[in-house]
């Protein structure tokens, strides 16, 4: 029997326009919009005021926009910690462990270095042994991936926990150089005035400026220099960037410890701006993991980054006062869930085009088509 067959095709869509890239974001938000509308409204609430609740929280108002910022600030940098990463296609999942590491190392500088020390060379010394520690910890997944080859997916997620595990060690499980003994819950010791980052407004302290500073020198190194050029050659295609002479080893290294050193400065803000010391249940938070969602929606685009950032951070910032006006957590969770998922799923249309292949006479319907027949047919 002839037949014709119809299907859809997916094909990489090549350099998007604006429009795609802008339009296709904005209608997966309005997407997940309208299905936690109808969520909402399954769940007995009135969508209207939950999403103006959520405005009011996290955007209306400077306090509002002060908190979200807040929040936004270590996303921002641990989104940044992965995106570098992506660009070469090394996919760096341990942003979490090296966050604390960062917090650890950071709060040491602040706890060791006399009191009296000037903020700026305290901070500075934090900021600097919080980054250098993420990127040794970085490092320890970086040589494996460099000369074994060995998955850093693997070893920078094992990271993570072996990281949560010493910071947790630190606090609860020893008398150790961080922990206050002073404290009947245990906890860290509180670092001085001068270790404490300065506030801008509320909670919002010079972290953002470090951050978004951050994006900017990230992004410019990416695009304006000839290493973030190689780093993009690489990522691109190993064998021809090393027939073009770049070390793919040595790349790999600096691209990983780079990529540690920016989560673990997200530690040092938390650890200098939000907990004041070294405190594993509020550092422990998942905002490195984060990152990852934030890289992917902004496609390792170091200045995309910071809009993601705060998108997400609004969208958290507003869970709490959802639940006080009587929506579940689980409704919450889920509609945070949704947004971020269908806005991820856009992506995928940024990247590709999907089309509608017209339907064609398969080949053993065409007409005059005498392959097939038997011997001395016609």
């Amino acid at each position: 029997m002839n037949g014709l067959t119809s299907r859809f095709r997916v094909s990489p869509r090549g350099f998007a326009s604006p429009l795609v890239r802008f339009g296709v974001p904005f209608l997966a938000l309005i997407v997940a919009l309208i299905i936690g509308g109808l969520i909402l409204a399954m769940a007995g609430n009135n969508p209207f005021e939950a999403y103006r609740t959520m405005f009011d929280t996290s955007l209306n108002g400077w306090s509002a926009m002060t908190r979200t910022l807040a929040l936004a600030t270590p996303l921002i940098l641990t989104g940044l910690a992965a995106a570098v990463a992506f660009q070469m296609r090394v996919y760096n999942i341990g942003g979490e462990g090296q966050l604390y590491i960062g917090a650890i190392a950071g709060s040491w500088a602040g706890l060791a270095l006399p009191p009296a020390t000037p903020a700026v060379i305290m901070l500075s010394a934090m900021l600097v042994c919080g980054a250098i520690g993420g990127a040794l910890w970085a490092l320890l997944a970086a040589i494996p991936k460099a000369y074994l080859n060995a998955d850093e997916i693997i070893t920078t997620l094992m990271l993570n926990f072996v990281a949560l595990s010493l910071m947790n060690y630190l606090i609860f499980g020893s008398q150790s150089f961080w922990r206050d003994p002073k404290r009947t819950v245990p906890g860290g010791k509180r670092l001085p005035d001068a270790a404490i980052m300065p506030s801008l407004s509320g909670r919002l302290h010079i972290g953002i400026i470090i951050a978004v500073v951050a994006a900017v020198l990230l992004w410019w190194l990416l695009r304006k220099t000839s290493w973030g050029f190689q780093i993009r050659t690489i990522g691109d295609s190993p064998s021809a960037a090393r027939y073009a002479g770049m070390s793919v080893r040595f790349k790999t290294l600096a691209v990983l410890a780079v990529s540690g050193g920016l989560a673990a400065i997200a530690g040092v803000s938390e650890v200098s701006g939000v907990t004041k010391g070294l405190e594993p249940r509020s550092l422990a938070t998942d905002i490195g993991f984060t990152g990852i969602i934030i890289a992917v929606v902004a496609r390792s685009n170091p200045l995309g980054v910071v809009p993601v950032s705060i998108f997400l951070a609004a969208i958290a910032t507003s869970g709490s006062t959802l639940q006080s006006i009587g929506i579940a957590v689980e409704v919450v969770f889920l509609l945070q869930g949704l947004i971020f998922l269908t806005v991820t799923a856009g992506e995928f249309f940024v990247m590709n085009r999907l089309e509608f292949v017209s339907p064609e006479p398969s080949g053993d319907s065409i007409p005059g088509d005498t392959t097939d027949l038997p011997a001395g047919a016609t």
